[in-house]
This record gives structure tokens, sequence and C-alpha cells, in this order.
């Protein structure tokens, strides 16, 4: 797994783009323009850029880690 460059969500900058999602998640590029395209992703599309606020994200990864794993 990538290592992340932030080491708290109180580092993160209050918009982030789809390379600040890789690096917060964790994962490549690739993936996360897959990620910032899920339905239930808080991404927002300014013009061709997408754009996701950092409180929206969280959210996001309280919500998904609440969810059930399944395989």
């Amino acid at each position: 797994m990538k290592q992340s460059k932030y080491k708290s969500f109180d580092e993160l900058p209050v918009i982030l783009n789809v390379q600040d999602v890789a690096d917060v998640l964790g994962i490549g590029r690739a993936h996360a323009y897959e990620v910032v395209r899920m339905k239930d992703f808080p991404s927002i599309m300014l013009g061709s850029r997408i754009i996701v606020h950092r409180d929206k994200l969280i959210e996001w990864i309280e919500k998904k880690a609440d969810e059930p794993n399944i395989f």
C-alpha cells in the first residue's frame, strides 16, 4: 500500500484534488479517479477539475468504516 503524505486530517487542505485524495487514501492516482467517480463519493466537478471538500471526505471515510465489509 502506498504511504500517505498526510499524518492527520488536520494537515489536509480544505479543498483536495484527485492526487490529494490518492495521498490521503494511500492509493495510486488511477485508483483515486475510480473512487472519486463512485456514486456515493462527495466529489464536485468544477469545469474539468474534480475537487473534494476535506470535511466531506472525512465523513465519507467514517461512513465507509462503519459499513460491514463484504468480500
